[in-house]
């Protein structure tokens, strides 16, 4: 299997062993196969080096060891398979440099080494490839400029990518003279300048991926006469423009448009919604205004939808409100709807019916109010909701509990009201990793229940092995959708471009809960972020807040909690941020281990607390350990037997003086008087 010989000489000519599950290294002996025309092992599981004599494989037209684990790197013996026409190199742990010598492969057609360390600046030889159709370099970490004369003579050049490393300079104009290319992307780099207006030259281009680099000046208009075009991505610049009324006409199918960040100005032009098969449309962070027209809703493939960051403000048959077609094409293959901090008023629309395929909702910074729509529980598969900073007028939406792929939900800045009861709710909550409900109305005790369900909180740390951002795979790409995200961390407002899935946070701040810390929150074994200041929380510190071993920022300022700090906090190996100001709180402030990097501002309002790193020194009964407070109900149980033991004694002395008295007959005044007593009570 897997092996095929020649009729003429009955030699090995071709040797296909891909995705067998092997391992090991490359034996010394292929080289002995020199009649090979083919070597396949792709999808395995070998590793080290290559093998020298790999160089007597002099007939070798396709080599590919793609998907293994091979490391070093490229040996620049590979320049002399002269008959070479396709090298796959792909997802391997290759390093250093490519060698110079590969631009000696006349006949190569296909040279495929994303996914591996490769780094440094392209060699100017590979531009004697004139054969070279596919160069995918994606993917690992090249950097300096580009060859200007690295294109003149890749003529026949297909497909060039180069996305996701750090080459900066500026696009070489000569990249207009490969006429056959239809994939070109330089997506997520460092390349600045403008974009060459010879790109309109690129007749056969289909694919155009300029996204995230430093690019600047305005957008050529050549670009949108390529007919060819099925997807634009020039997002992440700092480009600038204006969108026509007919800036698409001549382009007669549109798969991906990705403009965001470029500064545009105008309205959302008309003729854009004539692509009935486009899935993804990102026109966040610009200066568009106007509205968003009903005919969205002609987008019937539409998965992506990103007008975030501009001047927009509703639909056409209701100026100002959220569209609400946008609910209803939900249910066919909307997944993505970003409408932050844009100036759509008025409510939510109830639109999202059964069968609901959403994944991220964001609404936030905008005016819209009423209450949170129930229809969103239709929207089983909702990974992230964030309707922050509006005018929202509602209980908690306990209901969304029964959401068990919901990761991030954030409620901030809105009139939210109520206790936080999830009594009722099945699910509850069980994969949140992030919940900001500050700057609310909520009330009420700190809700146990909720807490107690906050698995991923609770376990996560057993997955903090492979940290990954939360981004999903959408039409081909891979899609951050918890970016442009701020929270208080570390006593400040912190923008978050994208999040980590082992990030976790709890905000519960500026509200009116009332009662104790609740001993659960220690159970949450990965929170980072815990922030219940501005509430009206008394009782004393949990001593359970140590075990938040994970614990980077800890807030429990303006509340009324007393007592002493509980030195288990000095267990927090990771604490930076620690504020407990504006309490009862009094005694000795712990010492060492992270209490000595804390200053006053973590203290100030507490006017019973003494110790460094105070001005304010401590007593002889202040300077009792800090380790007695470690256990409060131990405190209460030492105290109460203490006075048991008092009145123990106290009525066997009693007991035995009374005895003492009545056979003595001594003292003889305590003997009349209760005589005395003793006759009126007889009396009466």
């Amino acid at each position: 299997m897997g092996v095929t010989c020649g009729s003429r000489h009955h030699r090995v000519i071709a040797l296909d062993l891909s995705s067998m599950d092997l391992t090991g290294t490359i034996p010394s002996q292929f080289g002995k196969l020199s009649f090979l025309t083919l070597l396949d092992i792709r999808h395995n599981s070998f590793h080290g080096s290559l093998p020298f004599e790999l160089t007597n494989l002099h007939r070798l037209r396709r080599l590919n060891f793609g998907n293994n684990s091979f490391n070093g790197e490229i040996p620049s013996w590979f320049g002399y398979l002269a008959q070479l026409q396709s090298l796959f190199l792909y997802g391997n742990n290759f390093s250093g440099v490519i060698p110079s010598t590969l631009g000696k492969l006349s006949k190569l057609e296909h040279l495929i080494l994303f996914d591996n360390h490769f780094k440094g600046q392209l060699p100017i030889t590979i531009g004697n490839l004139s054969n070279l159709k596919w160069l995918y370099l994606n993917n690992n970490s090249f950097s300096g400029h580009l060859p200007s004369r690295i294109f003149d003579n890749l003529s026949k050049l297909q497909i060039l990518d180069l996305r996701n490393n750090q080459i900066s300079g500026k696009i070489p104009s000569s990249i207009c003279k490969c006429r056959e290319l239809t994939y070109l992307s330089f997506f997520n780099n460092s390349l600045e300048g403008s974009i060459p207006i010879e790109i309109g030259n690129l007749t056969m281009l289909e694919i155009l991926s300029l996204g995230y680099n430093n690019l600047s000046g305005s957008v050529p208009s050549s670009i949108f006469n390529i007919s060819s075009l099925q997807s634009i991505s020039l997002g992440g610049n700092n480009l600038f423009g204006y969108l026509f009324p007919n800036m698409f006409d001549y382009l007669p199918r549109l798969y991906g448009l990705d403009l965001g960040g470029c500064q545009l100005s105008g309205r959302i032009p008309m003729n854009l919604f004539k692509f009935k098969n486009l899935n993804v449309l990102i026109l966040n962070d610009n200066h568009l205004e106007g509205t968003v027209p009903s005919e969205i809703s002609n987008l019937t493939s539409l998965m992506y939808f990103s007008v975030g960051k501009n001047n927009l403000s509703g639909s056409n048959s209701l100026d100002g409100e959220v569209p609400e077609c946008l609910g209803n094409m939900s249910s066919s293959s909307l997944s993505y709807i970003h409408l932050e901090r844009n100036n759509f008023y008025g409510k939510i629309p109830e639109t999202f019916g059964k069968g609901c395929k959403l994944y991220s909702f964001r609404i936030r910074n905008n005016q819209v109010e009423g209450s949170l729509p129930r229809s969103l529980g239709n929207c089983k598969g909702l990974k992230f909701l964030d309707v922050g900073n509006n005018y929202l007028n509602d209980t908690f939406p306990n209901w969304l509990g029964n959401l068990d792929q919901l990761q991030v939900l954030i409620l901030r800045w809105n009139r939210f009201y109520g206790q936080v009861d999830t009594s009722n709710v099945t699910v509850s909550f069980a994969r949140i990793r992030v919940i900001d409900i500050s700057h609310n109305n909520f009330s009420g005790y700190l809700p146990m229940v909720f807490f107690e369900n906050l698995h991923a909180i609770r376990e996560g740390y057993e997955m903090k092995d492979k940290p990954e951002y939360m981004m999903d795979v959408l039409a081909d790409a891979t899609w951050n959708y918890a970016f442009d995200l701020s929270f208080t961390t570390k006593g400040l407002e912190t923008k978050f471009e994208r999040l980590l899935t082992i990030w976790t946070a709890v905000d519960f701040s500026n509200n009116q809960f009332s009662g104790e810390i609740p001993n659960t929150l220690g159970e949450l074994h990965s929170l980072i972020v815990l922030n219940i200041s501005h509430n009206c929380l008394t009782g004393p510190i949990s001593s359970s807040l140590g075990d938040l071993s994970e614990l980077e920022s800890l807030d429990l300022s303006s509340n009324r909690l007393y007592g002493r700090i509980p030195i288990e906090l000095n267990n927090l190996g990771f604490l930076e941020v620690l504020n407990l100001s504006y309490n009862h709180l009094k005694g000795p402030i712990p010492q060492g281990k992270q209490f000595d990097t804390f200053n006053n501002d973590s203290y100030i309002g507490n006017l019973g607390l003494c110790g460094l790193p105070l001005s304010k020194n401590c007593n002889n009964d202040e300077e009792t350990p800090a380790k007695l407070d470690r256990d409060d109900d131990n405190d209460e149980i030492n105290w109460k037997f203490s006075i048991l033991m008092g009145y123990g004694c106290g009525l066997v002395l009693g007991l035995s003086m009374g005895y003492i008295v009545f056979t003595t007959g001594k003292p003889w005044w305590f003997i009349r008087i209760y005589e005395r007593i003793r006759q009126k009570i007889a009396k009466r």
